[in-house]
């Protein structure tokens, strides 16, 4: 089977229909990779009820699809819940491992952050966890405009071995250069 190219990707919105393949990649991510400090991958019910949340919350979730299939999937919640973090949110950006190297994750990036200051939001933070092995995620979130802002040391243990965090940030829209939306 040939893997699609990133031009014959359709960036939409995520839908309930969606979830088992979001739950796939990010179950895969979870057993064997590190962008992820959960241990054990949550079920398609847990993804559901996160999907709800962010849903309600009016927060961007979309997916990469191409012939069919969902190759990637993106979304922004809350850095924090806290009132004076409302206009900040972080990202997530996961790809299906058979399409990794394919734009598909710029792509997503590029439509999250776009999707996040239309919103109105100001600030975009990456948490990139075990950044010594992560370069594609380091690389991916350059090339979408973020800047290191810094790294937290040891702070997660997955596989047998502490892990260090590098935090990325970017502004949207009018940044802090402006204040942020009345609504």
């Amino acid at each position: 089977m040939s893997k699609p190219q990133p031009d014959a990707l359709a960036i939409r919105d995520a839908t309930i229909a969606d979830l088992p393949a979001i739950t796939a990649i990010y179950g895969h991510e979870v057993t064997n990779g590190s962008a992820s400090f959960e241990i054990d991958p949550p079920d398609l019910a847990e993804m559901t009820q996160r999907f709800k949340t962010l849903h309600a919350g009016h927060f961007p979730y979309i997916v990469a699809e191409a012939g069919g299939r969902v190759l990637g999937y993106a979304y922004a919640g809350p850095y924090h819940r806290r009132a004076a973090y409302r206009f900040t949110l972080e990202d997530s950006v996961y790809v299906d491992s058979s399409a990794r190297g394919r734009g598909v994750g710029g792509r997503l990036l590029e439509a999250l952050v776009a999707r996040c200051a239309q919103a109105g939001f100001r600030q975009m933070i990456a948490i990139i966890s075990r950044s010594d092995t992560s370069p594609a995620s380091i690389a991916l979130h350059s090339a979408a405009g973020f800047e290191h802002v810094g790294t937290l040391r040891d702070v997660g243990f997955k596989f047998g071995e502490w892990r260090n965090i590098t935090i990325m940030q970017r502004a949207l829209g009018g940044g802090a250069d402006h204040p942020p939306p009345q609504a």
